[in-house]
């Protein structure tokens, strides 16, 4: 029986994109989305496409998708020093 996305786990993800900055999101397919963020596949974030290639820096998984995008929130409200003690624990 094959895997669909509903049985996937989430994960709230960084990036680092070439110019420096911390890109933040939610998927369920990791390699998936960094290749959509880096335009290898279509998809992705604009921001990421025009500032790529961007770099898996963080990821930590969430029990479901709503979950996932709460702490989305939560880290694209940190400060960038915030942000960069997750991608230093990684």
């Amino acid at each position: 029986m094959p895997v669909t996305n509903k049985n996937k786990p989430w994960f709230v993800y960084l990036l680092r994109c070439i110019n420096g900055t911390l890109y933040c999101g939610v998927t369920n397919d990791i390699d998936k989305r960094l290749r959509q963020h880096n335009g290898e596949i279509k998809g992705g974030a604009k921001y990421t496409r025009a500032n790529g290639p961007c770099e898996l820096v963080h990821q930590e998984p969430a029990k479901d998708r709503s979950s996932a995008q709460k702490r989305e929130y939560e880290i694209k409200e940190m400060p960038r020093i915030e942000k960069m003690r997750l991608v230093n624990k990684t």
